[in-house]
């Protein structure tokens, strides 16, 4: 038996030698094959990434980093394979970036096609912010049917008859501008102007504040649902901003705004913008964002005249008598006038009793100005212009102190029945004759010099 049991053990040794041989080779095989499939895998993945680089460099960053990075890039049967979030970023996609998307998938030898991606089945990570959902707090409005008599709510002076054609163009939906940027001091009109626009407009509409974009803007941060609000905010017809200042100093709020008004344009919606001040004179905007909102339209709005204070009374149902008497004493601002209105209106209803002018007066004792007389107008104006009342009044033939001179004595001619002997009297006993020539070298002044007939406009317009 021993000599049986040593070939035995030799036979087992020579079959273990053999496949332990086997089992080595095998191994060797599954390595090549595993780093071949690294190696593809490696492949295929330098590839999405220098195909996304290509794309990177033909479309600007800001856009890319918005619609072109959240999408999943993939290569399968000669085709490049882009997946959107939501149906409404693939639909934009094709309608804006399809033409240098399929350039680019050309030149690498693929055809292109963006769809929607199918919904993971596992668990977000946290920075996915595509199953999230955005719930607006400003609401979104859509009308049948175009109400024709919105603007009806505006009563507009001479100088406001261009803004409010551009807006009643812009509802029309027959505008070839966008954005439209509407401005003006507080009170002259500009938000019930984008309210007017609102209402008359058939199309998709959404507004808000700048206030409020940027709350919503920081919530959806918050709430890891920043796409949701991009797709929501892009979802209209037609996007209405007031109070666009209040975006100054925020810098990702007014990238994400610049951004959104690039997009809508690009996809042929339309843009409003209201705001206190012209782009040039926002403060707190870089130079981008202040040539964006002036790309369009812009249109000033003028505060309210005489003629306009006059017809907010009239249609309060005020007597003639009445406003008369308090138009003077009103200020050009709308707040103020919709607030003497609500006034008079509340207590004709509340004591059953028409106003009278002594009513009147006690009612609003405490809203009107004192009478202007036009001392107090040419002292008023002195503080604006930023010389004393003194030295208007005396003998300097300083170049700024001259222009300040004249400048008052053209706005008294225009806000004021006074003739020029009386202006001469106010502003230092000058007499006819200097009255005279210093209007005649406002007026050739203005004809070049739009910032000082802007500036005289809206202070004959303060001081009527």
């Amino acid at each position: 038996m021993k000599p049986f049991q040593k070939g035995t053990e030799k036979f087992s040794v020579y079959v273990q030698v053999i496949f332990t041989l086997l089992r080595g080779q095998e191994t060797l095989l599954g390595k090549e094959r595993r780093n071949g499939m690294q190696t593809a895998a490696t492949k295929k993945m330098t590839d999405l990434e220098t195909i996304k680089g290509a794309i990177a460099a033909k479309i600007d960053s800001a856009a890319f980093t918005s619609w072109i990075a959240p999408l999943s890039f993939e290569i399968s049967g000669g085709e490049l394979l882009l997946g959107a979030q939501n149906q409404f970023s693939a639909d934009f996609i094709n309608s804006v970036y399809l033409n240098v998307l399929q350039g680019v998938a050309a030149d690498f030898g693929l055809a292109l096609r963006v769809n929607v991606r199918a919904a993971a089945a596992v668990a977000p990570i946290a920075n996915d912010n595509t199953a999230a959902v955005y719930t607006p707090a400003a609401a979104t409005t859509s009308h049948s049917a175009a109400d024709a008599s919105a603007f009806d709510a505006f009563v507009a002076s001479d100088e406001n008859m261009f803004a409010l054609s551009a807006c009643k163009k812009m509802a029309a939906g027959a505008a070839t501008f966008s954005p439209l940027f509407i401005y003006g001091p507080a009170g002259a009109g500009k938000t019930l102007l984008a309210q007017c626009i609102k209402n008359a407009t058939s199309h998709r509409t959404i507004m808000m504040s700048g206030a409020q974009f940027v709350t919503e803007f920081t919530r959806s941060l918050h709430d890891k649902s920043v796409f949701a609000f991009k797709d929501y905010c892009r979802n209209c017809d037609m996007f209405i901003m007031d109070d666009v200042q209040a975006l100054s100093g925020k810098r990702a709020s007014t990238d994400e705004f610049l951004q959104l008004v690039l997009d809508l344009r690009a996809a042929g919606k339309n843009v409003v913008l209201v705001a206190q001040a012209s782009p040039n004179n926002l403060t707190g905007f870089d130079r981008r964002a202040q040539s964006v909102f002036a790309s369009g339209l812009v249109a000033d709005v003028a505060a309210p005249n005489t003629n306009v204070k006059s017809a907010l009374l009239r249609r309060a149902g005020v007597g003639a008598d009445v406003a008369a008497a308090i138009l003077p004493r009103m200020a050009s601002d709308g707040h103020v006038i919709a607030g003497v209105v609500t006034k008079i209106k509340t207590y004709a209803e509340l004591m059953g009793a028409p106003v009278t002018m002594d009513v009147a007066q006690r009612l609003l004792a405490d809203t009107l100005q004192k009478a202007k007389t036009p001392i107090a107008m040419v002292k008023s104006m002195c503080e604006k212009l930023g010389v004393s009342y003194d030295a208007v009044c005396g003998t300097g033939r300083a170049r700024s102190l001259v222009l300040a001179r004249q400048t008052m004595m053209a706005v008294l001619k225009g806000a004021t029945n006074m003739s020029l002997t009386e202006i001469g009297r106010v502003c230092g006993d000058r007499n006819h004759a200097t009255v005279l020539y210093a209007i005649a070298q406002v007026e050739k002044a203005k004809q070049t010099d739009l910032v000082l007939a802007a500036q005289i406009a809206q202070m004959i317009s303060e001081y009527k």
